[in-house]
């Protein structure tokens, strides 16, 4: 449960200044009562969590988004006293869990969608934030050992973006079924999509089976994601697997492709390893809840641009995010 720091640290500065009036006091008469007294540094909110003695490894997924998240926990465990040790930017899904899986790593952010359909295989997801994270947490608990921290009010579902030609041409956004409508009638045209989208059992066959038309694969353009974006501004992709939170959609004015409901949640969740998490079960809780509990749609997206639109460094940004929330100290 998510503990009340910021009152815990305003009793204690309560109860730390009393203090001090009291020694004014009781002191003897040639002290001078007007000398200034150094100022303590404030304790930070993840400070008031004890992690000292934990060694936590922490890895993320390769794509920007992912390397903040991970960035943050590695700022976060570290402000409460843990041995990190940073392992951020394993590669894809796979990896990330198959090093989870294994121990190589304890802790990564992942996705409640990704969790139902791809790592416990199951179908008809609920759409309701809290149900489906409660069900994949409950079975990938029981099935795996893999327990699931929190959950990011932030929905980073899939979707497409169109590119600027094509969306003038159309006169505005499409839907998922007039997009499809248009490749179809255009043999011309390219989706383009990460490696594994096409494959995934959220990914494309989401879409396909919505919309009632299959993508044929000589119209599937396979590049690495950040590409997707810039090719699709360029006129190059005519639409572009996107995240809905990344940054580079408003940045690249791309425009994203209408969903009545058909991709799956993704809110984040940490998954961490039984063992490592009975460790210290309360610090995990409330460290994990803190540090996602701002992170919605808007502010994801703009902790996202800065990384994939303005360059800077992803830990620099996740160590920003955390300094402004008043997580860890500056």
């Amino acid at each position: 449960m998510k503990k009340s720091i910021r009152n815990v640290l305003a009793m204690g500065s309560a109860a730390a200044l009393l203090t001090v009036a009291g020694c004014a006091a009781a002191g003897s008469a040639d002290v001078a009562t007007d000398a200034p007294v150094a100022d303590e540094a404030p304790m930070s909110a993840l400070a008031a969590y004890d992690l000292s003695g934990v060694s936590v490894a922490v890895g993320s997924k390769d794509f920007d988004e992912q390397l903040i998240l991970g960035e943050i926990m590695v700022a976060a465990f570290e402000e409460a006293g843990a041995e990190v040790d940073n392992k951020v930017n394993l590669g894809g899904t796979s990896i990330a869990r198959a090093g989870l899986e294994s121990g190589d790593i304890d802790i990564y952010m992942e996705y409640n969608g990704t969790g139902w359909a791809v790592h416990l295989g199951q179908d008809d997801p609920s759409f309701d934030p809290e149900e489906l994270t409660t069900s994949v947490r409950e079975m990938d608990l029981e099935k795996n050992g893999i327990v699931w921290v929190g959950r990011s009010p932030f929905n980073n579902t899939y979707a497409f973006t169109s590119s600027p030609e094509v969306t003038e041409a159309n006169g505005g956004a499409f839907t998922l079924q007039t997009m499809m409508e248009y490749v179809r009638d255009n043999p011309e045209a390219k989706v383009c999509m990460e490696s594994e989208f096409p494959s995934r059992p959220d990914g494309l066959i989401l879409t396909e089976n919505a919309t009632g038309i299959k993508l044929a694969v000589d119209q599937q353009l396979i590049l690495d994601t950040g590409i997707i974006y810039t090719e699709t501004a360029a006129n190059n992709c005519d639409f572009g697997e996107a995240y809905t939170t990344d940054g580079r959609i408003p940045a690249l004015k791309l425009t994203l492709v209408t969903d009545p409901g058909v991709n799956f949640l993704y809110n984040i969740s940490g998954t961490i390893r039984e063992e490592k998490y009975n460790e210290a079960p309360e610090a995990f809780d409330g460290i994990i809840n803190a540090i996602l509990a701002p992170l919605d749609n808007t502010r994801m997206a703009e902790l996202n641009g800065l990384v994939s639109a303005g360059g800077q460094d992803a830990a620099d940004v996740a160590r920003a995010y955390l300094v402004e929330e008043g997580l860890i100290a500056g």
